[in-house]
């Protein structure tokens, strides 16, 4: 099985290939249509601010490669947010493989704003292995995406948000499985496991 981890402006791709090392997985890190679209799996990372990623995917024209993939692929983070049609961080739309929009967290308690840190998972379903809930994962994010038809697991601060989704071929986590010891192993491998 070889995994395309796709390489763009987002700040943690080193950390996913060192959990692919870890799960002895072959791995390329690259921004090349021919080997995105070969790859049996890919993994679509992001830490950073969208409007000007989505800029940097579109010059790379990999906004179009992204969304016409038929493999699984795995948004994380960012790339998360990005797979939905609107980002409320500097009005961004985005690819619009999820119809939800990504909002801003509004403190109710006052709250700290990201949320960063460890927080648990519920009702998971689907892909994600039911052993995961109330499972503890990482999280860092200041946008979040609502519960909605395509949630598989929800993580609440402030309110109830999308921890993971899926939508056809589109898998995706608001936390950072290369970050989260066991569990995330967990969940990388329970992705790279979904038959091509």
């Amino acid at each position: 099985m070889k995994v395309a981890i796709i390489k763009y402006n987002a700040g943690n791709i080193r950390s996913v290939a060192f959990a692919m090392e870890r799960l002895k997985v072959d791995y390329s890190i690259t921004d090349h249509e021919e080997e995105i679209r070969k790859a049996d799996k890919i993994i679509f990372p992001g830490v950073g601010e969208a409007s000007t990623t989505m800029q940097y995917l579109k010059y790379k024209k990999l906004d179009q490669v992204i969304i016409n993939l038929k493999q699984p692929v795995l948004g994380i983070c960012l790339g998360m947010q990005l797979m939905c049609a609107f980002s409320e961080e500097n009005n961004t739309p985005c690819l619009g493989i999820f119809k939800e929009s990504v909002k801003f967290f509004i403190p109710k308690n006052k709250e700290k704003i990201p949320h960063m840190g460890w927080n648990s998972l519920a009702q998971t379903k689907g892909w994600l292995p039911a052993e995961l809930t109330h499972q503890f994962v990482y999280f860092v994010h200041s946008y979040y995406v609502p519960v909605n038809a395509h949630t598989t697991a929800i993580t609440e601060y402030v309110q109830p948000f999308s921890a993971a989704m899926k939508q056809k071929n589109f898998y995706a986590v608001q936390f950072h499985p290369e970050k989260s010891a066991l569990a995330g192993e967990i969940i990388l491998s329970s992705f790279l496991n979904i038959p091509s």
